[in-house]
């Protein structure tokens, strides 16, 4: 099993910067991708941002050139850099990973979610 604690959410003027932690911990063979996600009220959750084991990031087209996914293989954490925030970043973010279970079976787990709120 794997478990995601985040941290970093908060409320920000419209222009300013958060960044995002997911720490993953507990028992697998490996982690591959590693993702942030978003839903506002009444959306659906949507992509942001994903990195693979390898360091390969793509990124959602409303924050690309804005937001930075990355992480630290050694602690198994990833980080989302969110600049020039705006009112529309408003949502829960979920970070996601794809990790391999001792058993060698691929499975995502989900984080708690935290609350990103940019008032204008």
């Amino acid at each position: 099993q794997v478990r995601l604690v985040e941290s970093g959410g908060g409320l920000v003027q419209a222009g300013g910067s958060l960044r995002l932690s997911c720490a993953a911990s507990g028992t697998f063979f490996r982690i591959n991708d590693m993702g942030w996600y978003r839903q506002a009220p009444g959306k659906q959750r949507e992509l942001v941002a994903v990195i693979t084991s390898g360091g390969s990031t793509n990124y959602a087209d409303s924050v690309r050139g804005r937001f930075a996914i990355s992480r630290d293989n050694a602690k198994n954490t990833e980080y989302l850099q969110m600049n020039s925030l705006k009112p529309e970043d408003t949502a829960v973010y979920y970070c996601n990973t794809r990790a391999v279970t001792l058993q060698f079976q691929e499975a995502d787990y989900w984080g708690q979610g935290t609350q990103v709120t940019v008032s204008s």
